[in-house]
């Protein structure tokens, strides 16, 4: 009880951290206000904080904000405008259309526009204003663009270029705050800036520069882009040093600012360069663990041990060892289990019931053999049924025993004892074998990932070497596929085809088949080798099922697009097929979906060759029954086209008519290229 009151105060403690978090950056980016009068980044936060009591909390800061940095007549549109947003989003909060990641932006933006442009139209001079308001509609949609990541409700994972958008906008909101005629949000504008150029590289730098100086430059007012030119130099300039000492990309970037000023005649050049000068002390001035420990690759290091790569990969090759030696010593130290044997529910009632009846002797000496076999006998019904009738046992013993009431109560007492014992030890076991598979899949992971460091991406050229088609058709009745495809390439080149299909129909299979491919999809671009993935995958699912009840098939294909080394993997998947000319070679599998092993399922693994001109096709079982595709094979067999596309929408075309849509159809096909034909793409 002590246990569940203590996770119960955990989670509460972490919802009104999760509120007070939203609450003071709405209330905070209150501050940061455009020309116009308008709050945009703090609209954002709103929207990005979704539906439910998290967005509320949002909007009740941006309340708090509203009473401390604006009027009335600026803060009207601006509350209008949030409780606007908010609304959609509990509105939408049950579709799907609002798990994209553009619809609450867009619609945000939308919602601004069309409250704050009653009011540009209603003023003196609509023309003049509208520009600002337009202007503020696109930075709502881009606050709640960057911020969605960071806020929305249990989704939030910490994304670099949302941490630096959402810091920029905090400190834009200090921009009015100025110390000896310096703007405070600015020079934190230029640290931020600087350190984002450092970190990221050149493009990264320019880019963070002109947002960073176009915001600024909006802010202000003045209607130039000194800022955004200034800055844009800036982080550019800065982004140049990047893996080199920190002063150098300090001195690069108070130089472009400088460089940018110099033909400019502004009030605000002076400020901008102490700012700038400001924000570069505060950049040195960051310790250097902040960095990540970057710093310059000496040769005299490098030549003192093994690389820092290498390292990493001995130590997880040993980790995988020594995990691999544990799951060993747990089949070799653990015993073969043995069932109880059932006789021991009949002797045991016959030591509470016959050892003082008068016909003890007759029973089990006289007669014991005919007692042996009417207990033999009997035996089946009762596991079958879980409890001893009167009727299990033979006429000769039945009417022969005086205390026949007495050893049913006995038999059936002992017979649940045997029944629980039994399961005890069924599930002993299957924990055991599950904790030692377990082991072995962490090992299989981190020797995979271990072999994969340092592995070289393919080049382009071998990547343009294939093309990919696909389609997807509902059931007939159904809105959406319960199938999912999905296709792409590992960093080290592996081209990766994938068709998962769930369990029924509908949306509740499409969540179970998406849900599997998006898994599946991580695993294999972290480095993990297809087959330690699926397994391991395997037995989440299998865990997962047994509340849920539901399974996926998997169908997987792997091809290096340079050699056409091409392996399918299959969990309960329908055929797939290999053409070459007027070829076609079926690949088949017996293992059963996903989710109905555990751990020691392993999945059908077919290695072939994916020769030039050649295709190979995965579908789901909607598509064509195992058992009768010869018009499908005939189909690929007579095709002579060499688009992918094209012959995904020719085989669902075809299916619909055969099959009639009595299952989801997915359907994915891959495209070798013809030697020589890659250079004329």
């Amino acid at each position: 009880m002590r246990h569940g009151q203590i996770k119960l105060e955990g989670e509460q403690s972490a919802r009104l951290l999760s509120w007070g978090i939203r609450f003071f950056l709405a209330a905070a980016l209150s501050a940061s206000q455009t020309p116009g009068g308008y709050a945009p980044f703090a609209l954002g936060c709103v929207a990005a904080s979704g539906p439910g009591s998290m967005g509320g909390a949002a909007l009740v800061g941006c309340v708090v904000g509203a009473a401390l940095f604006m009027d009335f007549a600026q803060a009207l549109p601006f509350l209008a405008a949030g409780v606007l947003i908010l609304s959609a989003a509990t509105a939408f909060r049950d579709l799907r259309l609002l798990e994209t990641k553009w619809f609450l932006p867009l619609t945000a933006a939308g919602l601004f526009l069309s409250v704050s442009g009653i009011y540009v139209l209603q003023s003196l001079a609509p023309l003049e204003d509208l520009s600002p308001c337009v202007a503020a509609a696109v930075l709502v949609g881009l606050s709640a663009w960057y911020d969605q990541p960071l806020l929305w409700p249990g989704r939030e994972r910490l994304e670099p270029d949302s941490l630096l958008f959402l810091a920029g906008s905090v400190v834009l909101a200090l921009t009015d705050l100025e110390l000896v005629g310096l703007s405070v949000g600015r020079a934190l504008l230029c640290a931020l800036l600087l350190y984002t150029a450092y970190q990221r590289g050149t493009l990264a730098g320019a880019a963070a520069g002109l947002g960073a100086g176009l915001t600024a430059d909006f802010l202000s007012g003045g209607g130039s882009v000194l800022f955004g030119a200034a800055y844009g130099l800036a982080g550019m300039a800065a982004g140049s040093r990047t893996g080199h000492r920190r002063g150098g990309a300090a001195l690069a970037f108070l130089g472009a600012v400088l460089a940018a000023l110099l033909p400019v005649h502004d009030a605000l050049a002076v400020p901008l360069l102490l700012e700038s000068a400001v924000g570069t002390a505060l950049f040195l001035l960051l310790p250097g663990r902040v960095f990540g420990g970057k710093r310059v690759k000496r040769p005299e290091a490098a030549e003192g041990g093994p690389a820092p790569l290498e390292r990493m990969k001995q130590q997880l090759t040993r980790t995988a060892a020594v995990l691999r030696d544990l799951y060993d010593s747990m089949g070799r130290g653990t015993p073969v289990s043995t069932e109880e044997n059932p006789a021991i529910i009949f002797d045991r009632a016959a030591e509470k019931v016959c050892r003082g009846c008068a016909l003890c002797e007759l029973c089990w000496q006289r007669e014991y053999t005919g007692t042996f076999n009417a207990l033999n006998d009997a035996t089946p019904f009762l596991l079958e049924r879980g409890r001893a009738l009167p009727k299990d046992f033979p006429g000769y013993f039945a009417d022969r025993c005086v205390h026949l009431p007495d050893f049913l109560t006995a038999v059936n007492g002992e017979l649940t004892a045997f029944l629980l014992r039994r399961q005890y030890r069924r599930q002993l076991e299957e924990t055991r074998r599950s904790a030692r598979g377990q082991y072995a899949q962490l090992s299989e992971l981190l020797t995979a990932t271990a072999a994969g460091l340092g592995e070289v991406p393919v080049s382009g050229e071998a990547e343009a070497a294939c093309r990919i088609g696909a389609a997807l058709r509902p059931k007939e009745g159904e809105l959406v596929c319960g199938d999912t495809v999905v296709s792409f390439r590992t960093g080290t080149g592996l081209l990766c085809l994938l068709l998962a299909d769930g369990m029924g129909s509908g949306e509740a299979a499409r969540k179970e088949s998406a849900l599997t491919c998006r898994l599946v999809e991580q695993f294999l671009e972290a480095g993990i080798e297809p087959e330690a993935a699926l397994k391991t995958l395997n037995s989440a699912m299998a865990l997962r099922g047994a509340d849920t009840g539901s399974f996926t098939t998997i169908d997987l294909l792997t091809c290096r697009p340079e050699t056409g080394e091409a392996v399918f993997y299959k969990y309960g998947a329908a055929p797939s097929y290999l053409k070459k000319g007027g070829v076609v070679r079926r690949v088949t599998g017996g293992t059963l979906p996903a989710g109905l092993r555990g751990s020691p399922a392993v999945p059908d693994v077919t290695r072939a060759t994916l020769e030039p001109g050649g295709f190979a096709v995965l579908i789901s079982d909607g598509v064509a029954d195992p058992g009768r595709d010869e018009w499908l094979m005939d189909l690929l067999a007579g095709w002579e086209g060499e688009d992918p596309q094209v012959l995904a929408g020719l085989i669902l075309s075809e299916s619909v008519r055969r099959e009639g849509l009595q299952d989801d159809c997915g359907i994915q096909v891959l495209y070798r290229a013809k030697e020589g034909a890659v250079k004329k793409v």
